[in-house]
């Protein structure tokens, strides 16, 4: 009996080889390059100048120490205000995402134009940053937590429609192929297929999201949107350093906590 000793070709795919920089690529590297240049021209960084920072930091850190602790009860009361803002703007932005995603889901929008237009509305969300929402909001509703509230809705809208929509497309379509044959309607079918795969998925980016909407809170306080912010803020311009120590480490340790607590859910889904 003759043996067969020949042996397969290998079937190993090469790896992909890099591809040779066009005339647009490198114009656009050398127009990122000159910003660069100019941005460290601006910046004005020089070592004598970081070197006085360093004791003016330290003149700072003297009259900061030890931290104030009179207005503690204030303080705490602020950092609680800023979380509860944290909180409903993430849990508004997160309930206001699922139908967005929805309509920005390839596999789930209407039709196409539907699906652009949602797209390109999330895309709007994003790109403005959550500073200049709190400032639109302002003159909305005026100042306090209601227009940091909003600000942090719009701007976790923006984030969690995002990535619940490209979770929504991600999904395995057989599922859904198969309650759609069995005639179930659209609601059905996200409720049966999609939502029970993807609901794991849809908390762990609304953790996330609140973990950043606490430290924006936090940011939006200081331009007169509520919280923390508007006392650390005062406590600077009134030059009081050592409650604004206390101030800061206030914040410190309940945005730690955020992350930590977010942190162990988020394992526990995954």
């Amino acid at each position: 009996m003759k043996l067969n000793t020949s042996h397969k070709r290998s079937t190993t795919v090469p790896p992909p080889r890099f591809r040779k920089p066009t005339f647009t690529v490198w114009l656009g590297v050398g127009v990122l390059f000159a910003f660069f240049l100019h941005g460290l021209y601006i910046s004005d960084l020089t070592p004598e100048r970081i070197y006085k920072g360093i004791f003016r930091l330290g003149e700072f850190l003297a009259e900061a120490f030890p931290p104030k602790p009179d207005r503690l009860i204030s303080i705490i009361t602020a950092t609680i205000e800023t979380f509860e803002m944290a909180l409903v703007g993430t849990v508004f932005g997160a309930l206001f995402s699922l139908p967005l995603s929805l309509l920005a889901a390839k596999n789930t929008s209407p039709n196409r134009a539907i699906y652009s237009l949602s797209r390109g509305f999330i895309t709007l969300l994003r790109v403005i940053p959550d500073l200049v929402w709190g400032l639109l909001f302002i003159v909305v509703v005026g100042l306090g937590a209601g227009a940091g509230i909003l600000a942090i809705m719009v701007d976790v809208m923006g984030f969690c429609g995002k990535f619940f929509a490209e979770r929504i497309e991600e999904i395995d379509p057989k599922p859904v192929e198969a309650l759609r044959a069995l005639g179930a309607s659209q609601w059905g079918i996200i409720v049966g297929a999609i939502f029970p795969v993807t609901m794991p998925s849809f908390v762990a980016s609304t953790l996330y999201s609140l973990e950043a909407s606490v430290r924006s809170a936090v940011v939006l306080g200081l331009v007169g949107a509520g919280g923390i912010g508007v006392e650390l803020a005062t406590s600077m311009q009134l030059l009081r350093y050592d409650e604004a120590f206390m101030t800061i480490i206030v914040i410190f340790v309940v945005v730690l906590l955020v992350e930590q607590i977010s942190g162990i859910i988020r394992k526990s889904l995954m």
